[in-house]
């Protein structure tokens, strides 16, 4: 059973991959995320971070158990998969636009 779920586990994370790295090469996002996403290369390092976050974690620790000897590095492996998601979330957001100095005019 154990194959049977690391198969499809192990397909998400490189489509994720991918999509992170076309993301951060080309700017690419998929269109469920076109509307939403004002910096795509954000968005691609949080999907990449999360994506091998995510993978460490299902490979090492949640199909095992939680008896597991990985499971402390499974449990770092689902931190390391939010941090991805918190990158991902300022992506949403317009960023900070460069201000110019004000000026004196007589006018």
């Amino acid at each position: 059973m154990h194959g049977i779920l690391v198969t499809p586990a192990a397909l998400c994370v490189a489509a994720g991959v991918a999509m992170g790295v076309a993301g951060i090469v080309t700017g690419w996002v998929p269109p469920w995320g076109r509307r939403r996403i004002v910096r795509p290369r954000l968005w691609g390092y949080g999907s990449v971070v999360g994506s091998v976050g995510i993978g460490g974690y299902s490979s090492l620790g949640s199909f095992d158990g939680p008896a597991s000897r990985h499971a402390g590095i499974a449990i770092a492996g689902g931190a390391v998969f939010f941090v991805g998601l918190a990158l991902q979330l300022p992506a949403q957001r317009p960023g900070r636009t460069p201000h110019e100095p004000a000026t004196r005019n007589a006018s």
